[in-house]
């Protein structure tokens, strides 16, 4: 078990998934990944899941209230990104041409953060940390172990994030794919690729979750009501992966790297 004890700035964090089924949610996952759910009351009725693996947190949900649902903010996973200020990470994005669609506040004595949008219309929150590190796992099976951006502006993202947070960017084309590698000082951990017709007309993250039979998760995730967007799908010298909807339609993918073929 590869335990984190500080996430390096620039790097992603924490996962968060807000869903309309709580309840069935937490179900679909356990049966999934194993995934321990501990509720934590935030009071008004507010329940925010945490999600462990061997009593360590890899994540979160939590149920929609009913403005989220009134204004049709649709079930997803958002990601959040490890920062050192910020206020000053905010200030950064209006500079840049991003969106501050929750400006910067506290989350009790856990950390603050906000919720950005970028220019091309992508969702992700920002962290700093205080009490609260964020994801306590990583490079274990059903751990977050890639983030991919689907974007209309390939170009314009990667001069958004890299100014923005000191990522380095790679260009390549694994299986033919028009695809750039992003790194988090020296360490890659994502990907930018153009949107495609079937991805939707809004630019997105997507979490990967690593596991050790890509196959076998996919026919698991449908048998718990899931569906697949993309079926297991070979990525020559990389990997076998998978795009899944969960049953409230929060969509996330499956990564089985080559070496565990």
């Amino acid at each position: 078990m590869s335990v984190v004890e500080k996430h390096a700035p620039g790097s992603f964090c924490w996962v968060e998934l807000g869903t309309t089924d709580a309840k069935n949610a937490k179900a679909f996952y356990a049966g999934l990944f194993g995934w321990r759910p501990e509720d934590m009351p935030m009071g008004g009725g507010q329940v925010y899941t945490m999600l462990l693996i061997q009593g360590k947190a890899i994540g979160a949900l939590y149920e929609m209230d009913e403005n989220m649902r009134r204004m049709s903010v649709p079930t997803s996973w958002l990601q959040y990104i490890a920062v050192e200020n910020a206020d000053q990470t905010v200030a950064q994005v209006k500079k840049l041409g991003g969106h501050v669609m929750k400006e910067p506040f506290d989350v009790f004595d856990a950390g603050r953060m906000a919720v950005i949008q970028d220019p091309a219309g992508a969702v992700f929150a920002v962290w700093q940390p205080n009490r609260n590190i964020g994801i306590r796992i990583t490079g274990e099976p059903h751990t977050l172990c890639w983030s991919e951006l689907a974007t209309s502006d390939t170009s314009g993202s990667i001069e958004f994030y890299t100014r923005l947070l000191g990522w380095s960017a790679k260009a390549g084309a694994p299986g033919g794919m028009d695809y750039t590698e992003i790194s988090n000082q020296g360490r890659p951990m994502g990907g930018i690729m153009p949107m495609t017709p079937e991805m939707g007309k809004t630019a997105h993250w997507t979490p990967y979750f690593l596991v050790t039979g890509c196959d076998s998760t996919a026919g698991k995730a449908k048998q718990l009501g899931g569906s697949l967007c993309v079926p297991p799908t070979n990525i020559p010298d990389v990997g076998r992966f998978a795009v899944i909807s969960d049953p409230q339609g929060a969509v996330f993918s499956i990564f089985q790297p080559a070496r565990m073929q």
